[in-house]
């Protein structure tokens, strides 16, 4: 398959590009395209044969549920039997932008895009183009991170070429991202509503609005019959080729206890990366140091995290040493997917 490419500016969205992504969805074919966390691998969500290719190309397990994009709120009466009112709160307030939430389905939406379950993961994107191309391709786009299965999730045009090139219809290049990491989940079909997984929108905005909130803390064993209720509970994501270790614990020791191990895998001959901080990066004196941001701001490490892991991959590391990051807010996504990409391998100093 020839993957077409196409470059589109937000300032003045090409229309005849637009047109030719939503033909594409609407005809059963995969196109990819930015939304403000990650870049998304989109079908027609109402299309179980259309949604069947994105397992295939991606290399994803069938039980992984798919999150269904829409660009409008009236479209969510089609896809939920009901919507809460703590639901339509949240909505008015994170929608669009970088949260999904989960509803009971209709039966419009294929267990296909569900991954077997009778509930669907709904968000409505920020992203000017990803808004035209959901309208474009018939309102109901689903669309995980467009990578291949486990891998870093793509920030760039270019790291979906890495990945998806020859095996989807379109790539749509909508230049860098802006988050970096993958929307919040909220499950609105339990009470307390609970976040399966930690995005932008972090649980201390969503206390503000609607009372208690619930996280869910569990992992589901790769091996398990159980069915994840959303992507990123079952399988190793995000994950570079090297091992990736966490380090945890006051600062001044995380740092000297990376110098030790780095020090210890050069002299053995493999390539050692290590993930710093702008208040950190010269403290380290060997090893590939690559600076994530600065804990000033953590927003700047969620934006620059799988950048790194793929840039690490391309120098063909073998260990990577991280330090670790704040648990509240947006640095509660960036501990996630940490965690994730290292198989939870995280020692405390």
């Amino acid at each position: 398959m020839k993957t077409i490419i196409e470059r589109i500016d937000t300032v003045q969205l090409n229309i005849d590009t637009i047109k030719k992504a939503g033909d594409i969805l609407k005809s059963g074919g995969l196109v990819a395209f930015p939304t403000e966390t990650v870049y998304g691998l989109g079908a027609d969500a109402l299309n179980e044969d259309a949604a069947k290719k994105i397992y295939a190309a991606k290399g994803r397990p069938s039980d992984n549920p798919l999150i269904v994009h829409i660009a409008d709120m009236e479209a969510l009466g089609k896809i939920t039997e009901t919507i809460p009112e703590k639901a339509i709160v949240v909505a008015k307030k994170y929608w669009p932008g970088p949260l999904t939430m989960i509803f009971q389905k209709t039966n419009a939406v294929p267990l296909g895009t569900t991954g077997g379950l009778d509930t669907v993961a709904v968000r409505m994107p920020e992203h000017l183009i990803a808004k035209e191309i959901i309208r474009a391709g018939g309102g109901y786009i689903a669309a995980p991170s467009a990578n291949t299965s486990g891998r870093p999730s793509p920030t760039t045009a270019q790291h979906v070429e890495e990945d998806l090139t020859g095996k989807i219809d379109m790539i749509v290049d909508g230049g860098a991202v802006n988050i970096g990491v993958e929307s919040t989940i909220l499950d609105m079909t339990v009470e307390p509503p609970m976040i399966l997984r930690p995005g932008a929108v972090t649980k201390e905005m969503l206390e503000e609005l609607i009372g208690e909130v619930a996280v869910d803390k569990t992992l589901i064993e790769p091996d398990s019959k159980k069915v994840p209720k959303a992507p990123g509970m079952k399988y190793r994501h995000y994950a570079p080729k090297a091992e990736l270790t966490v380090l945890e614990g006051d600062l001044l020791r995380v740092t000297e206890e990376i110098n030790r191990r780095a020090e210890e895998k050069l002299s053995e001959g493999f390539k050692v990366g290590i993930i710093a901080t702008a208040e950190t990066a010269g403290r380290y004196s060997s090893g590939n140091v690559k600076c994530i941001g600065t804990r000033q701001d953590e927003m700047t490490v969620a934006g620059n995290l799988y950048g790194i892991l793929r840039d690490f991959d391309s120098d063909g590391t073998d260990f990577i040493y991280s330090e670790s990051f704040s648990t509240g807010g947006i640095g509660s996504a960036v501990m996630n997917r940490l965690l994730k990409a290292a198989g939870h391998h995280i020692i405390h100093v």
